[in-house]
Order: structure tokens, then sequence, then C-alpha cells
């Protein structure tokens, strides 16, 4: 923080209701910079509380208070009297002991990566670009995107923007990706409006050496699925239709609670920021749980077959750790990944890969310990099967727990997570539904290593 700048007093005098009416400067300055207007109620809560006892209880009332105004704290103590005569009813402040303190600016990289978690949440589809903005791989997870999936597989290679319109852009692409980031599209097959999201990956800030595409709708998809292989049975506990009721307000609360927090929506006291945040926590919690029992009615199905594509499990290790690195780093560990010219073919569904990677990946950054480390690497079993391991650092599981770790559930004790108990078991059912195998190698006190094997894609 920087050094406080102290005043010695600031008067001001408020109508019955607390509405500010005439203030010396300090005040005025407060109460425009906290959203309010003179003459107009008073826009510090702490004010308006001690000015609306006073008026009630007709007492003079004396009480140290303190207000965000949306760059510092100011605190002082205030001290309110009734007044009520022939000129004027109301009551007069003076405020003693006047203090503002400037706040550092908020670090701006986390509050970036927050909203990039929420985007990513919401996406429905997730592209994975070179250098030059080309795809290299896209998933996409709505109906309406098929003729976008259709495009790119029948000419591959292109810019990710042939495939799309961008809206209010004319000049010819790729333009720099900056420019690109946020930008409004449309896309063939959909009714619905998107936003695309380009988020640099490796290399240096102003020449990235690839980078992460995700398109948001601006709304949820109504879903009819009749014709779905896939689809839930009419006893399903939560199914297509609950899951896109509450994954829209639950997103909407993320947003709200993110914008909030990072004060977008006007200034705003520290520990109400701090709830905001919470809130956020929360709502990404739900949708995770979400997500998790969703997935659950999905690999239970009797008719659910994943898609036999040719994909490489060493892109899918770089792509999850180029979503789960940031995590990574917060905690203090350190992640070695399969380098770019590794090349482990195999046959699988590339979605369902990233999302088994990604619970070994959060698992292990959630339960190793800080400054140590966590190693994704590729290779072949002795079936021929190739593989992909996240190996850690981390407390490891006696043979007791590596004999229930894929049972649906099974937390192994661990209650204050906010787990749901799942990740493990849906990773396993993906994994055999793509006629593959999740394995696990642990010790007590020596780390774990969770290997997924999948038929070679030779």
């Amino acid at each position: 923080m920087a050094s406080a700048s102290p005043i010695l007093a600031a008067r001001g005098l408020t109508d019955e209701q607390g509405h500010l009416l005439s203030a010396d400067a300090p005040l005025v300055d407060l109460q425009q910079r906290c959203g309010g207007t003179v003459p107009g109620m008073l826009a510090a809560p702490e004010l308006l509380d001690i000015v609306q006892q006073c008026q009630s209880m007709q007492l003079r009332l004396a009480r140290e208070f303190k207000a965000y105004d949306g760059t510092a704290i100011v605190t002082g103590f205030a001290r309110v009297s009734p007044v009520n005569n022939a000129e004027h009813t109301g009551c007069e402040l003076l405020i003693e002991n006047w203090q503002r303190e400037e706040l550092a600016p908020e670090d701006q990289r986390a509050s970036a990566e927050r909203l990039d978690a929420v985007d990513r949440s919401t996406s429905e589809c997730l592209g994975r670009l070179d250098r030059n903005q080309r795809i290299l791989s896209l998933d996409c997870r709505a109906s309406d995107l098929v003729e976008l999936a259709k495009a790119v597989r029948a000419h591959p290679g292109q810019v990710w923007s042939d495939y799309v319109k961008l809206v209010g852009v004319a000049h010819r692409q790729p333009l720099h990706w900056r420019l690109l980031d946020g930008v409004q599209c449309t896309v063939s097959g959909s009714d619905r409006n998107w936003t695309a999201r380009l988020m640099p990956l490796g290399g240096a800030a102003a020449s990235p050496s690839g980078f992460e595409l995700l398109l948001v709708a601006d709304s949820p998809l109504p879903r009819d699925r009749s014709n779905d292989p896939h689809r839930q049975s009419p006893a399903s506990l939560i199914g297509d239709a609950l899951t896109s009721s509450l994954r829209d307000p639950i997103t909407r609360v993320i947003g709200n609670a993110e914008t909030i927090r990072t004060r977008m929506a006007g200034p705003l006291r520290q520990e109400y920021s701090d709830y905001a945040g919470d809130i956020a926590t929360a709502g990404q919690h739900l949708l995770g749980l979400l997500d998790d029992l969703t997935d659950l009615e999905v690999v239970e199905a009797e008719n659910f077959k994943p898609v036999a594509d040719r994909i490489d499990l060493a892109e899918a290790a770089r792509k999850a750790v180029s979503i789960l690195g940031e995590k990574a780093r917060d905690h203090g560990i350190s992640i070695s990944i399969p380098d770019e010219r590794a090349f482990a073919p195999a046959v699988g569904e590339m979605r369902r890969v990233l999302q088994i990677l990604l619970n070994l990946l959060g698992n292990a950054i959630n339960y190793a310990p800080r400054n140590s480390a966590i190693i994704l690497s590729v290779g072949s079993d002795a079936k021929g099967r190739t593989t992909v391991s996240v190996s850690d650092e981390g407390p490891g599981l006696s043979d007791d727990q590596q004999s229930r770790v894929f049972r649906k559930f099974e937390r192994l004790g661990r209650d204050g997570d906010g787990g749901s108990g799942l990740g493990l078991y849906i990773s396993q059912r993906l994994a055999l539904a793509m006629k593959g195998e999740l394995l696990i190698d642990s010790e007590e006190g020596k780390g774990a290593r969770f290997t997924l094997a999948l038929p070679p894609g030779n």
C-alpha cells in the first residue's frame, strides 16, 4: 500500500433519509468515487448506516468507519448529530482523522486467468492452433457445430477464421491474435452468436508458439436429441434438458460473480470482492459436479460408444498441460511434458482422452506437495498399446486404496477437497469404452503414476 494521506476533518449535511445535501471537498470526493452524487443518497455504506441510526434514534453517534472508493481505502472517525430546527431536519456529519490509503492495483494476470477459466468451462468448441493460427485439432461439443467440424475435416490446416464469419472485421486474416481475442463471429449451421477466444501457448509473449481456440456461445443450445444414440433414458438423474437448464444459470452466476470480484461493475469494498470470489469458486465446483453427473450417465449408457479416431497422445498431454499449467505454477509445482517432436499414435476420441488427462493431472496438482514435479510421458506397454502416463510426487496410495480408487464415489477419505468421487470412475469407463485401460502404479509415500493405455494408431 502507498502511505496514507491524512485530512484533519470534513463536514457534511444530510436530510432525514440519508441524502448528502452538502459537504466539504473530501466528503464530496468520496461520495462521487463511490458512485454517488451531491445531492444524493450517501454512497459509502458504513456512513449511511451511521446516519440512518442517528436519525432513527435521535441520538448523537460516534464511530469509526471504512469505505472503499475504487482505488483506495478511506478510514476515519465519524461524529453524527441529529438536526431538528426550523431551517433543517436531518443529520450533521463531522469526520475526523480522515485517512486515505491507495491500494496496489489488482493482479491483472490473476483476474484474466479467472475469466479464462470461465470461458473454458462454458466453451462448446476447443481447438489447438499453430503459431500462424492454423487449426491443428478441433473438438466441437455442440450439435449446431457439426458443419464447422465437417468443414475442418474436409479442408484441414487452414487459418481458423476461414471457417467462420467474423463480425465487424473486414481485414484479411490472419490478424494479430490480440485483435481477434474476443471477436464476435457466426458459424455456418448455428443460429447462435459466438465469441472467439485466442489464448497464447508457449514461446515469447510477443510471438507465441501456438494458441488455444475457444468458441463460447451467447446462449445455451435448445436440445432435441430424440435421435441421438447417446441420449439418456427418461429415468436418468440429470438428462440433457436439466443439464442445459442448470448450466446456464450457474454460468451466469460465475460470470456475474467474476464481474463483481474484479470491480468491473464499479467500486466495491475488499471483503465484498472476496465474497464474490468465493461465489465464483463455488459456482465452478457446482459446474464441475454437474459435468461429472452428466458424464456418469453418458458412460453408463448401454449404447455409449466413443469415436475411434487416430490421435496423438503426446499432443493430448501437451494440450492438458496448456490448460492446467498455470494452476500447477500457482501450487509451486513444475510439469514435464513430452517434447514437441514426440509422437504417440493411438486410436480413441481426443475429447475423451483430454477429459481423462485433465482429471489425472488435476488430481496430481491437488495432492502433490509444493515444490514437487509432475511428469507426463508417452510410450508403449507389453501388450503393444500406446500409453500416456501422469506421475506425481504426492503421498501415494496403499494397496487397499489402489483396489478401490476406480470405484464410483470413492474419495479415499479426502472429505475436504470438494471432489465428487466420480472423476477416476468416469475416466476408467471412458478408457474401457475406447478399448483401452486406465492403470495405477503407486506406493505409500512415493507418489503415484496413472497410465492410460489405448490401442495403437499405427
